[in-house]
C-alpha cells in the first residue's frame, strides 16, 4: 500500500472541493465507499465524534484521511491547508467487502470560544500499484466533507445586494460578516407569487468572505419593485425589498 506525498495531496484540493460542492447536502457516496454523517459538527466541548465508513464494493478497499483548515479569500474562493488540529483515528482504514467501521475524529487543539473553526476532511481510496509497471494512479475516488467546530455564540451575519448582469440574469452578492458559516440553498427574486429569477445549489460563504451568485430566468426580467428571498441550509430565510433597474 502506498500513501500519496504531501505535494500530490495539495494538488488535489481544487478537484476534491468540486466533488463536495456539487451537492453538499446529498449522501456522501464515492462509488465504492460511503461516509456518514456527510457534514461533521462539533462544539468546543467535544473531544471526538464518531464517523462511519462503509465499503459498498465486493472487493477490499483502503481509505486514507487528511484534515485541512478551510478558509476563503474575500472573494469567496476556497483555500485548504493540511493541518494536525484534528486527526481521524486510524488515518488509514482497510475495509473488507461490504464491511463497516466506526472511526473517531478527534480535536487536538483548543477550540475558539468566539468564532467557528472550519475544516475539510478528505477521505479517498488509496489505489494499488499496477503490477505490470508499478505506475501509481494519483487518485481513485474521494470525498470532501466540511467539519465545523461551533461555539454557542457563533452566528452568521449576511448582507445581500442585487444587480443586473443581463436581461435574464440578476446578480446577487452576499457577504458574511458573522462568526459562523452560511450556506445558500436557494435564492429567488419574487414579484407576488411569481419567481422572476432563481438560484438553486449549495454555496458556502465562510466568515469574512463574499460571493456573487447568478439568479437566472428563461425570459427577460422586468424592472420594478420585487422581493429577494435567500434561503439557507437550516431552512431560515432572509427577505429584502429590492428594485430591479
Amino acid at each position: 500500500m502506498n500513501v500519496l506525498p504531501r505535494r500530490s495531496r495539495l494538488h488535489l484540493v481544487s478537484y476534491l472541493l468540486l466533488l463536495s460542492l456539487i451537492a453538499p447536502w446529498a449522501p456522501a457516496v464515492a462509488g465504492v465507499f460511503s461516509v456518514t454523517p456527510v457534514r461533521l459538527y462539533m462544539t468546543p466541548r467535544d473531544r471526538a465524534i464518531a464517523v462511519t465508513l462503509t465499503n459498498e464494493a465486493d472487493t477490499e478497499v483502503v481509505l486514507q484521511a487528511d484534515i485541512n483548515t478551510w478558509s476563503q479569500k474575500p472573494d469567496g474562493s476556497d483555500e485548504l491547508v493540511l493541518t494536525e488540529d484534528l486527526i481521524l483515528a486510524p488515518p488509514i482504514i482497510k475495509l473488507a467487502p461490504k464491511a463497516r467501521q466506526v472511526v473517531r475524529l478527534a480535536l487536538l487543539k483548543p477550540a475558539d470560544a468566539s468564532r467557528q473553526l472550519t475544516y475539510r476532511m478528505i477521505i479517498r481510496e488509496v489505489p494499488e500499484a499496477l503490477p505490470a509497471s508499478g505506475i501509481q494512479v494519483p487518485i481513485a475516488l474521494a470525498l470532501s466533507m466540511p467539519v465545523f467546530i461551533t461555539p454557542p455564540t457563533a452566528k452568521r451575519q449576511m448582507n445581500c445586494n442585487t444587480g443586473r448582469a443581463d436581461a435574464r440574469t440578476v446578480s446577487l452578492q452576499c457577504s458574511n460578516t458573522g462568526t459562523a458559516y452560511a450556506q445558500i440553498r436557494e435564492a429567488a427574486v419574487m414579484r407576488g407569487e411569481q419567481a422572476l429569477a432563481r438560484f438553486e445549489g449549495g454555496s458556502y460563504i465562510l466568515p469574512g468572505a463574499s460571493k456573487t451568485i447568478s439568479l437566472r430566468s428563461e425570459k427577460a426580467v422586468a424592472a420594478g419593485p420585487a422581493q429577494l428571498v435567500v434561503t439557507f441550509d437550516d431552512g431560515q430565510s432572509l427577505t429584502t425589498s429590492i428594485t430591479l433597474p
